[in-house]
């Protein structure tokens, strides 16, 4: 451990602040927040989420990863409104598993959703116990006491006493039990647009990710890779390596290649000519969707209501319709990373992982070891989206600082994100749907293969309707339905799911020659829903029409754990390439409480830009176990000069306990934009992406 750094064994033994036991019940506004649904729970201890230190700075602990969603800022929000004291005056600590209480790990939109209400408990258990300990100090009754910016007063006396007096050189301990948090009417800084904590940072070049960490000695360790998934090694010589001044070390199966220089590490792996026995022959990006629906478990039904074959018997017409989207890669900016260094016993992995105590538990149990002899620091992530919910690469460089000696650092390059990853899922998509003869959804049929099972049910006033699944994007690959390694790619499950329901919903409207925006609203009583409709189609402008029309627009709706959306869009589509650039975006959210309105709009924006990659250009091209795309001069990500004007709307709910906003509006993006394709042209897109090939296929 390096000087100044502080374990959390000591920083509980110092006594320089204050600790709060807060018991799990305390927050009956939220859920309980010592629980996650189904995977676990937050420690019961929850003084260990927030310190007042003696000059009265407040530091949060959480064990979320800051991936530049905004986590910093948001939960110092709710630390400093729950305890009344200034925004400024409060530093984070995340995302460090010796400092930081568990966490499951950040994604599904869950940091504010699942960890704000602990952390806001404790919070509001800190200030009522401070609160106790200036009504014995001032000598005045708890509630006579106001409390401004960490300074608890005595109106009637004009005593006062700051939070750091309070606790200057003690250690407090003690417990309150059942302190509700405030009621939205009486936060001040929720809701509010306040600065980026991270922001100085990263636009100065301050900010420290995992390739940042150079340690005095430190090796750059380039692996010997199989050329496909499959691909099984033979044989390699690997003195050309050592000749050219590299140390070689094979740890099991793996063959490292390191250097003090990564360029001499990079040059000596180069050098080598391994063998490998090739893949066996598989199915390729054009057969895959054969093989997925040939290689799937028996569908499971996910959701149903009413009865199909009484549906059927009120559709006057069937529509039937398939829709496929292929693998796409999470390509962050920043590659997986991982630095590990072993010091008298104890290894610290910086890592590029949204997972961090995951990661713990993973190079423990590679190296032999206790996990409280294993630190993971991960505090700032450039890009994951999913991807990074693993993070093979510290396991890597901890196997090897241990082979060495010596700290090592693994980064890997971009072919190998491109190969090693996970991708999200390619799918299929089967919906057969029936009207009736006043345009009313009779019944609704729908299964997916391969993408996963999130959303797959339909929100929409349908009487007899029926979802099934065959295979996941969690847990495995079942029955080898997938060629390799699959995982969440933002929104799993939902934005295949969403992609499919939307475009049929446009499919049906069609059919009844009836508007898009009117057709959905025919069929939905959810408020949330029609709210977010109704305020994405007034800020668009939205004029009724049957499609096509020839203007290129369209409307969507969806839901992803609890958060509503709805987004229109216009499009051009240039009939001699197939080339569609959109022009326009409105997007309409409903999230619950809204934490930081600033943080909300960049996540919306964001997600948006980044669907117009899966829904325009992006997808994994292969070929028997072989990546084909290995950098981005063939997987196209979404330029500047695609974007269109982007306008978003975010609904005021406080009311509700906040959902989270980090994935939600991309489930919206791939639909929305084949329909406003199919409204411009007449042509309906299918698979996603929608190429310029597919769009000109299309048209014709």
């Amino acid at each position: 451990m390096k000087t100044g750094e502080l374990s959390r064994r000591g920083f509980l033994a110092s006594g320089a602040g204050l600790f709060v036991f807060v018991r799990a019940e305390a927050t009956p506004y939220y859920q309980e927040p010592g629980r996650l649904p189904g995977r676990g729970a937050y420690p019961t201890d929850l003084n260990a989420y927030l310190r007042i230190g003696g000059d009265g700075r407040v530091t949060g602990f959480a064990g979320k990863v800051e991936l530049g969603q905004g986590a910093t800022t948001a939960l110092a929000q709710l630390l400093a409104d729950e305890l009344d004291v200034p925004y400024d005056s409060v530093d984070m600590v995340l995302a460090d598993t010796d400092l930081c209480p568990y966490d499951m790990g950040t994604f599904g939109s869950m940091c504010i959703r699942n960890f704000g209400p602990a952390l806001r408990a404790a919070a509001a258990e800190a200030r009522a116990v401070l609160l106790q300990m200036a009504s014995e100090r001032l000598q005045a009754p708890a509630e006579r006491l106001q409390v401004k910016a960490g300074v608890i007063t005595d109106p009637s006396q004009a005593k006062h006493v700051s939070y750091g007096e309070l606790v200057q050189g003690k250690r407090i301990e003690r417990h309150i039990e059942k302190v509700a948090v405030k009621a939205p009417a009486a936060l001040r800084l929720v809701g509010q647009p306040l600065r980026r904590k991270d922001g100085a940072a990263k636009v100065t070049g301050k900010a420290k990710y995992s390739g940042d960490m150079i340690l005095p000695g430190m090796l750059h360790a380039r692996i010997l890779r199989p050329p496909a998934h499959g691909a099984k090694f033979i044989s390699v010589d690997t003195s050309p390596a050592e000749k050219a001044g590299a140390r070689v070390v094979r740890e099991g199966e793996m063959i490292a290649i390191l250097h003090e220089h990564r360029d001499v590490a990079d040059r000596a792996l180069g050098l080598l000519k391994p063998q490998f026995q090739p893949a066996p022959p598989g199915p390729d990006d054009k057969t895959i969707f054969e093989h997925l629906l040939k290689t799937g478990p028996q569908p499971q039904v996910v959701a149903q209501g009413g009865n199909l074959a009484e549906g059927e018997k009120l559709a006057s017409s069937v529509v039937e319709q398939t829709y496929w989207n292929s693998y796409v890669a999470h390509a962050p900016m920043e590659t997986h990373t991982a630095t590990a260094s072993i010091e008298g016993g104890k290894v610290t992995v910086w890592a590029s992982t949204q997972a961090p105590f995951s990661v713990r538990q993973a190079v423990a149990q590679a190296l032999g070891l206790q996990p409280d002899n294993v630190r993971v620091i991960a505090s700032y992530v450039g890009g994951g989206f999913g991807g990074k919910s693993a993070a093979e690469q510290a396991v890597e460089a901890a196997r090897l600082a241990k082979a060495t000696g010596k700290p090592v650092q693994v980064v890997w390059d971009r072919a190998e994100e491109f190969l090693y990853d996970t991708f999200r899922p390619a799918a299929v998509v089967q919906i057969r749907a029936g009207l009736t003869s006043t345009g009313e959804i009779g019944f609704w049929d729908f299964k997916v293969y391969g993408a996963g099972d999130r959303e797959a049910g339909t929100f929409y006033d349908v009487p007899h309707h029926r979802a099934l699944s065959s295979g996941n994007w969690m847990g495995g690959n079942p029955a080898g339905m997938h060629p390799f390694a699959i995982g969440p790619w933002r929104a799993p499950s939902v934005n295949t799911n969403s992609y499919a329901r939307e475009s049929h919903m446009d499919v049906l409207a069609a059919k009844a020659r009836i508007d898009p925006l009117e057709f959905r609203l025919n069929h939905l009583k959810d408020p949330r829903m029609l709210r977010v409709l109704e305020a994405a189609a007034k800020q668009f402008g939205w004029k009724p029409a049957p499609a096509p029309s020839k203007r290129g627009v369209a409307i969507v709706c969806g839901i992803y754990s609890g958060t509503y959306v709805a987004t229109a869009a216009e499009v051009a589509v240039d009939r001699s390439t197939g080339h569609v650039q959109v022009k326009r975006m409105v997007t309409a959210m409903d999230q619950g409480l809204t934490v930081n309105q600033d943080g909300a709009r960049q996540q919306m924006e964001g997600c948006l830009t980044m669907g117009l990659g899966y829904a325009l250009t992006e997808e994994v091209r292969f070929k028997n176990g072989e990546v084909l795309d290995r950098n981005f001069d063939t997987y196209e990500l979404p330029r500047f000069s695609w974007l269109p004007k982007i306008e978003t709307i975010l609904i005021d709910n406080p009311g509700t306990p906040a959902s989270g906003g980090g994935e939600p509006p991309i489930i919206t993006v791939g639909a929305v934009i084949a329909g406003a394709i199919y409204d411009a042209t007449g042509a309906r897109l299918l698979q996603l992406p929608m190429t310029p090939a597919r769009v000109k296929a299309a048209m014709a």
